[in-house]
């Protein structure tokens, strides 16, 4: 058996959870409901036991036994509606259950003394005395070893009382006994199935709720590592601009998007000049700062809607959507001369970066291969006339 069937176990002779904490949980789920349930059923059973003080006025009229008949109902009905109000203001399970068996005693008391003051009607008392007993245990919400003590001891008193003030036989006894003691297996059998299907079911949501609770943070963690993929996909991973795949997904919308509106669109291939020598010479960890610090320089001279992406070692290439041959130029040298003004620190303080950039500006019917490759010839063009150039 696992812990949580553990927990989830249900004692076979209370209905209650053999788990203290499952147990407890479980009586503050229900709180609500129990107190809205004990006051409705208080206020019944306080109708019904006023109620009766017509029978003894036509049975007593106005004598002794009448008057205290009459005082012991009102005793009944006032505690049971004071009892109705606070157990609906602040009953529960959990620490006050002495406060919902209250009533059940009081009852049981107010039944069993009609017996001295009205021995002759005990044939109906033993019919009321089985209303109550399943009243005990169905009609008004509780614990179920309540419910049985409560009926216990009505049982027994009231048996008791009639041999005592109404002088029956003892076989008659035994009956009265032997129907007490059905009524009584009846209630309990009752009580028990609900109590343990009514935990079954709070163990089964509870155990849905955890599921779904668990589903979720493996959904939260999917989606985390979904998005870590995207941006692994997406996202060059030393610079952190556009993967090529990406910038070729980007950029193909648009250029289609310019060509539908009619609009410019220029391409930039930047190429950084010697980018191998500085490898050779200060090694890959500092020709990776050097990528990254002209990306810098990159996202800080290009507007926020132009898009950037690593083409390759330490190429660039930058689309500019609603960009004329005359404005992309001048975004061009501004871009190399903030790359010339680029100082580094430590042993490469003394190192002059710069770039080489080749422009394409889209035609009408262009494809973004046939661009790429007209900026990349334009680099190309760069490169052999000495570097550090725009060329368009």
């Amino acid at each position: 058996m696992s812990e949580q069937e553990r927990n989830n176990d249900i004692h076979w002779l209370t209905g209650q959870f053999n788990n203290t904490n499952n147990e407890t949980n479980y009586r503050n789920s229900i709180k609500k409901r129990v107190r809205f349930e004990t006051r409705v059923a208080l206020i019944v059973v306080a109708m019904l036991f006023a109620v009766f003080g017509i029978t003894d006025y036509n049975l007593l009229g106005l004598t002794r036994e009448y008057y205290l008949l009459l005082a012991m109902r009102i005793t009944v009905v006032s505690s049971c509606l004071v009892l109705a109000y606070v157990i609906g203001r602040c009953g529960g399970y959990t620490r006050k259950a002495w406060l919902h068996a209250l009533p059940l005693w009081i009852v049981a008391i107010g039944i069993v003394l009609i017996v001295p003051l009205r021995p002759e009607s005990l044939s109906t008392q033993v019919t009321a005395v089985v209303v109550a007993i399943m009243a005990f245990y169905l009609l008004i919400p509780n614990l179920l070893t309540v419910s049985f003590w409560a009926s216990l001891f009505l049982s027994v008193a009231f048996v008791s009382a009639a041999v005592v003030f109404a002088g029956i036989s003892p076989a008659m006894s035994l009956r009265i006994g032997l129907l007490l003691i059905v009524a009584n297996v009846v209630g309990y059998s009752a009580l028990l199935r609900i109590e343990f299907l009514q935990r079954k079911q709070y163990a089964l949501l509870n155990e849905e709720r955890e599921q779904n609770k668990e589903l979720q943070v493996e959904i939260a963690h999917r989606k985390s590592l979904e998005e870590q993929l995207r941006m692994v996909a997406e996202k060059d991973a030393l610079t952190g601009v556009d993967s090529r795949a990406h910038f070729m997904k980007r950029a193909e919308a648009l250029l289609r998007r310019s060509q539908f509106d009619k609009s410019d669109f220029c391409l930039f291939m930047i190429d950084v000049d010697h980018f191998k020598r500085v490898n050779d010479t200060w090694g890959h960890t500092c020709g990776d700062q050097i990528l990254t610090r002209i990306v810098e320089v990159c996202q800080q001279t290009l507007r926020p809607l132009d898009i950037i992406g690593r083409f390759g070692g330490e190429e660039f290439v930058v689309g500019l959507p609603n960009t004329s041959v005359s404005d992309a130029k001048t975004v061009a040298e501004r871009l190399r001369d903030n790359v010339t003004r680029l100082r580094l620190e430590g042993g490469m303080s003394e190192l002059q970066l710069s770039v080489t950039i080749g422009i394409a500006i889209a035609e009408p019917d262009d494809d973004l291969d046939a661009l790429i490759a007209r900026a990349d010839n334009r680099l190309y063009i760069g490169k052999r006339e000495g570097r550090n150039r725009v060329v368009i």
